[in-house]
C-alpha cells in the first residue's frame, strides 16, 4: 500500500488526490513547466491589471521610466527634476521596452497603465519559478523539483513582489539563473568537487552564470556579486579547495560581463560624474549597512520572524525539514545550498536596514532543500513539529480576515466578492492541519499552496482593486483627465506621493498652499490639491492676490505608505470650468 510522509495510507481518504496531479506533472519536463506556468498565472495575476501604483517604490520606478520615453533619454535616471541614482537601469530599461511596444501596438494611455511597468516584474516571478525547477534538478528529483517551483510560486512575499514595478522579481530571476549554473559547476564530479569537469558544451553554464551576473548589476548593484561570492568562499573553506572555480571560466566570463555592464556605466559617468556612484554606493548602500535608511532599521533576528509568514506556505514544510537538513548537510548538494543561504542571511540579519524582501534570493534553496527531504520521506516526526502545521490554517485565517474585515473598516462594504475564496482559503487551510497525519505533507502541503492562490484571489483580485480609498492619487488625477484640457498645470499641497506625479504628469509641483494659489493665478486649466493642513494659508493666499477660482470635490483616502488618512480639496482656475 502507497504511503506518504506522514506514514498514513494514501488511501485513508476519498478525497482529491492532488498527489496524482503532480504525479501526471512530472511525467516530462514540459508538462511540469506548464502546471509552474498555470500556478503562477493562478497565483500572480489577480489584481495585476486593476490594483493601482502602489506608493512610493513602485511609483518612483515607474515614474523615472515615464520620464525616460517622454525625454528620450535612456541614460540618466530622473524623477521630475532630481536624480534617482540609488539603482542602475536594468529595470527602467525593461519597463520603457514594454510601455513602448504597447504604444506601437496602440494600447491606450500607456504611459500612464502601471500594469504595463509590472509585466517585467512578472515575467521575472514566472521566470524565477521555472528556473527554480531547473535549478533543483541539480540536487533532487523531478518530483522534488516540481514542488520547490511550486513553494516559490504561492509564497506570500513573490506575490507580491510580481505585482510591483520595481527589481526584485527580476533580480530574483537573475540570481537563480546563476545560482543554478554555479551549483551544476560545483556538482559536476560530487565525489570531488575540486576535480576538474569533464563534460561537453563546457561554454553553456559559464555562459549562463556571467550573463546572469551582469544581468543582476544592471538591475541591482553588486547585490548579486554577494550571493555568488559568499557562496564560492564558503565552499571553497568547507571543501579546502577552490579549482572547481576554474569551470567558471573567469577570465572569460568577466570580460563577458563587463562588456554587458560597463556600456551604461561610462555612460552615466559620463553624464554624472560620480555622482552616481556617490548615490548609490556612498549613499544608498553604505546607509543600509551602517544605519535603518528611511525608518527600515531593525535589530538581528528579524528575517528569521518574517519567513513564517512571507514564505507561507513552504515555510512550515522547511520548519519540518530543517533536522533532516542539518544531517545531510555534509552531502554536496546540501553543502552548496546552505552556503548559498546562511552566509548571506547572516550578512542580511547583521545590516541595520531591513526590507522583507531582501531575502527573497535565499528563498528558492529553502524550498529545494525542503522539497527534496519531503522527497526522501525524511520530515521530522516530533510531535511539537508536527502540531506545528497549524500554522497553514491560521495564517490562512488571519489573512482571509484581514481582507474582510478591510472591506468592511476602509471600503464601507462587506465585500462579497471576497467572501468565497477567503472561505476557500480557511478550509482548505484546515484541511492542511488536520490532514497531515493523516495523508501525508505533501498532501498537505498542496491544499495549503491552493489556500494561498485562494488568499491571492480575496486580497489582490477583489479587496484592494476595490479599495479606491487607499488610492486616492486615481481620482485625483482623473478629475484632471475629465476636465478635457490639452496642457493642464496640476500643484498639490501637503499629499506628496509619486503615484500623483506619475497619473497627473511629470510636471506635478509639489509645494505650499500659498504656492498652489500662486499657480492657480496664472491662468485656465490650472489644478490645486491642498491637503487640509494647508488649507488655511491656500485661503489666504488666495484672498491677498485676489484670486477667482472654484472648487471641485473632496477626496478622502489613506495614504499607504504613511498609513495616516488624507482629506484633499480640490480647487480649479475659474477660467478652466
Amino acid at each position: 500500500m502507497a504511503t506518504t510522509t506522514g506514514g498514513a495510507p494514501r488511501e485513508a481518504l476519498p478525497a482529491l488526490n492532488l498527489s496524482a496531479l503532480i504525479a501526471f506533472a512530472t511525467r516530462s519536463h514540459g508538462w511540469a513547466l506548464a502546471l509552474l506556468m498555470i500556478v503562477s498565472f493562478l497565483a500572480f495575476l489577480p489584481g495585476f491589471f486593476h490594483i493601482p501604483p502602489i506608493d512610493r517604490d513602485e511609483a518612483r520606478f515607474a515614474q523615472a521610466t515615464k520620464q525616460m520615453i517622454e525625454s528620450g533619454n535612456y541614460v540618466d535616471i530622473r524623477f521630475q527634476d532630481e536624480s534617482r541614482y540609488k539603482k542602475p537601469i536594468g529595470i527602467y530599461w525593461l519597463q520603457a521596452a514594454v510601455v513602448k511596444t504597447a504604444e506601437t501596438l496602440g494600447v491606450p494611455d500607456a504611459r500612464t497603465q502601471i500594469w504595463l511597468y509590472r509585466i517585467p516584474s512578472l515575467l521575472g516571478a514566472i521566470g524565477a519559478v521555472l528556473l527554480t525547477y531547473w535549478a533543483a534538478l541539480a540536487f533532487v528529483s523531478r518530483r522534488a523539483a516540481l514542488l520547490a517551483g511550486l513553494m516559490l510560486a504561492t509564497c506570500v512575499l513573490l506575490g507580491v513582489e510580481a505585482r510591483l514595478a520595481k527589481t526584485d522579481a527580476m533580480l530574483l530571476l537573475t540570481v537563480v539563473a546563476a545560482m543554478g549554473a554555479l551549483g551544476r559547476i560545483y556538482l559536476a564530479n560530487p565525489t570531488n568537487p575540486g576535480a576538474p569537469i569533464d563534460r561537453k558544451g563546457g561554454w553553456i553554464l559559464p555562459a549562463i552564470f556571467w550573463t546572469a551576473v551582469a544581468g543582476g548589476i544592471l538591475l541591482k548593484g553588486p547585490l548579486i556579486l554577494m550571493f555568488v561570492a559568499l557562496t564560492g568562499i564558503s565552499l571553497a573553506t568547507l571543501d579546502r579547495s577552490a579549482r572547481w572555480l576554474r569551470d567558471l571560466m573567469p577570465i572569460a566570463g568577466i570580460v563577458w560581463m563587463l562588456l554587458l555592464v560597463l556600456p551604461w556605466f561610462v555612460a552615466i559617468f559620463a553624464k554624472s560624474g560620480d555622482s552616481f556612484f556617490a548615490d548609490s554606493i556612498g549613499h544608498d548602500l553604505i546607509e543600509k549597512v551602517g544605519a535603518g535608511q528611511e525608518s527600515h532599521g531593525a535589530p538581528p533576528g528579524l528575517y528569521l520572524l518574517l519567513f513564517w509568514v512571507t514564505f507561507w506556505p513552504g515555510s512550515m514544510l522547511a520548519g519540518l525539514a530543517a533536522e533532516s537538513v542539518w544531517n545531510v548537510r555534509r552531502e554536496p548538494g546540501a553543502k552548496f545550498l546552505l552556503a548559498w543561504i546562511i552566509p548571506s542571511w547572516i550578512v542580511f540579519e547583521i545590516v541595520l536596514t531591513k526590507l522583507p524582501h531582501y531575502v527573497l534570493p535565499l528563498y528558492p534553496p529553502i524550498a529545494i532543500l525542503a522539497a527534496g527531504i519531503l522527497d526522501r520521506n525524511a520530515l521530522s516526526h516530533r510531535r511539537w513539529l508536527e502540531n506545528g502545521t497549524v500554522w497553514w490554517f491560521l495564517i490562512a485565517v488571519i489573512l482571509a480576515l484581514t481582507m474582510i474585515t478591510a472591506h468592511i473598516v476602509l471600503g464601507a462594504q462587506l465585500g462579497l466578492l471576497a467572501w468565497p475564496f477567503a472561505a476557500a482559503a480557511i478550509i482548505l487551510g484546515l484541511f492542511a492541519w488536520l490532514l497531515y497525519r493523516v495523508d501525508g505533507a505533501e498532501r498537505s502541503l498542496l491544499r495549503a499552496m491552493a489556500a494561498s492562490i485562494c488568499i491571492a484571489l480575496a486580497a489582490y483580485g477583489t479587496t484592494f482593486s476595490d479599495l479606491p480609498v487607499l488610492f486616492p492619487a486615481v481620482e485625483l488625477a482623473n478629475y484632471v483627465r475629465e476636465s478635457g484640457c490639452n496642457a493642464p498645470a496640476v500643484a498639490t499641497a501637503g499629499y506628496h506621493e509619486p503615484s500623483l506625479v506619475f497619473l497627473a504628469g511629470t510636471d506635478t509641483r509639489h509645494t505650499d498652499g500659498a504656492g498652489a494659489a500662486d499657480l492657480l493665478s496664472g491662468g485656465p486649466c490650472r489644478f490645486a490639491f491642498v491637503e487640509r493642513g494647508h488649507e488655511r494659508t491656500f485661503a489666504q493666499r488666495a484672498e491677498a492676490i485676489g484670486l477667482r477660482y472654484a472648487s471641485g470635490p473632496r477626496v478622502e483616502g489613506i495614504s499607504v505608505t504613511g498609513g495616516r488618512r488624507v482629506s484633499i480639496a480640490i480647487f480649479r482656475s475659474e477660467e478652466s470650468q
